[in-house]
């Protein structure tokens, strides 16, 4: 299996590129703005693409031959997501697991929509308005706990708890890429 990896300097991007690799037989393509501050870490199995997540045309370029694109952005998340699906139309690509966050819907109990959020509530529109056989991930603040325990809840129900572990998200992100029907068409919120 073949997964492109937008955002791949993020931390989160990163514990999952580790799980991947660890855990699975897929080759990676890894695409950042700035290629040299990410080690190429099995050379045998990773590709390093440098480019912008706004521009869709290298986005398109560097999703050839992938089965899935797994997304973990921050800053113009709207124009990013526009692009990511645009460049997957053009790559005849269907799969795309994009990282958003809790309280986009004001479904976290005592907790008010605040602006922002704005960046990632405007992503998930786009991506819920494509196509694509997407799954939007809408977690807690990350942990380091090594655990992996975790709460699923869909859109439209309120969140439970606060925090999730990075371990625990890698851990369903992987399962997503690798399981192009599970959670299809949703926007699972996700905390432990």
């Amino acid at each position: 299996m073949n997964i492109l990896i937008v955002g791949a300097n993020g931390q989160l991007a990163r514990h999952t590129t580790a799980r991947l690799l660890a855990e699975t037989d897929a080759h990676l393509t890894l695409f950042l703005r700035r290629a040299s501050r990410l080690p190429k870490p099995a050379p045998a199995r990773v590709t390093i693409v440098e480019g912008d997540a706004t521009n869709e045309a290298a986005l398109t370029v560097a999703m050839k031959g992938q089965d899935a694109v797994y997304a973990s952005l921050a800053g113009e998340m709207g124009q990013q997501a526009r692009a990511i699906v645009g460049a997957m139309h053009r790559a005849g690509l269907k799969r795309l697991i994009f990282i958003s966050s809790m309280g986009i819907y004001g479904e976290v109990p005592g907790e008010s929509y605040r602006s922002i959020l704005d960046p990632y509530r405007d992503s998930a529109a786009v991506i819920e308005a494509s196509d694509l056989d997407y799954t939007i991930l809408r977690p807690g603040w990350f942990t380091r706990d090594p655990s992996i325990d975790f709460t699923i809840t869909q859109k439209g129900e309120p969140f439970k708890g606060h925090d999730v572990s990075m371990n625990s998200l890698a851990y369903l992100i992987a399962k997503l890429c690798l399981s192009p029907s599970l959670h299809v068409r949703s926007s699972l919120g996700v905390s432990n």
